[in-house]
C-alpha cells in the first residue's frame, strides 16, 4: 500500500471516530502511520484528503449497489429506481459515518474551493451514473435530458440522507419513495 493510501485510510478511520470537522492533520498521521508532511505533499490540504476519503467512500458505496442492480430484472425506470432505493437504503445505516462526514463536507464547501471543486466534480459524475443506472443506458450514449433523470435521482438521495439521518425511524422506505414519484408522474 502506498503513503497515499495510507493517508486515505488513516482520514477514513479519523471520520468513522471522529467526524470531519474535528478530525485533525495529526490524527490522520498518527492513524495512517505516515508523516505530517504527507497529507500536503499528496493532497494540497488536510480539508483535500478528508474531502478524498468521503468521496472514496460514496464511490465504494456507489460501486457496491450498482454491482447490486447489475440484476435488476426491469427496464422500466420506475422499477430500476425502486430497485436502486432498495439497495441505498438497505446499505445506509453502515455508511452513517461517511454521510454524517460528507455533511460536514458540504457545509465546509461554500469556504473552501478545493472541496467546492471535488464536489462539483463528484455530482456531475453521480448524475450521469445514476442516470445510466436507472435508465440501464451507457453512459456514454445519455442525452442531456437523460442527465436530467440523473439530477433528480441524486436530489431524491440527497434529500433522503438529510432526512434519514435527522428521523431514520421515518424514512420512507424504497416501494413508498416509487409509490410517490408515481404518484407524481400520474
Amino acid at each position: 500500500m502506498s503513503q497515499r493510501d495510507d493517508l486515505l485510510r488513516g482520514a477514513r478511520q479519523c471520520l468513522a471516530e471522529k467526524g470531519y470537522s474535528r478530525t485533525t492533520a495529526r490524527d490522520i498521521a498518527h492513524a495512517s502511520g505516515a508523516n505530517l508532511a504527507s497529507i500536503g505533499y499528496y493532497f494540497g490540504s488536510k480539508d483535500a484528503l478528508l474531502n478524498a476519503a468521503v468521496l472514496e467512500s460514496f464511490d465504494e458505496w456507489g460501486d457496491a449497489v450498482e454491482a447490486a442492480m447489475a440484476d435488476a430484472d426491469s427496464d422500466n425506470p420506475l422499477d430500476r429506481l425502486e430497485a436502486f432505493f432498495d439497495h441505498f437504503i438497505a446499505s445506509t445505516p453502515q455508511r452513517r459515518t461517511m454521510l454524517v462526514a460528507s455533511l460536514q463536507a458540504f457545509a465546509e464547501a461554500e469556504f473552501a474551493p478545493e472541496i467546492y471543486a471535488q464536489l462539483r466534480a463528484s455530482h456531475d459524475e453521480g448524475r450521469r451514473s445514476l442516470a445510466a443506472l436507472v435508465l440501464n443506458a451507457d453512459p456514454s450514449d445519455l442525452t442531456n435530458e437523460d442527465l436530467s433523470v440523473g439530477f433528480v435521482v441524486l436530489s431524491l438521495i440527497n434529500g433522503f440522507a438529510l432526512q434519514w439521518f435527522t428521523s431514520p425511524e421515518s424514512a420512507p422506505g424504497p416501494a413508498e419513495i416509487a409509490r410517490a414519484v408515481r404518484r407524481l408522474v400520474g
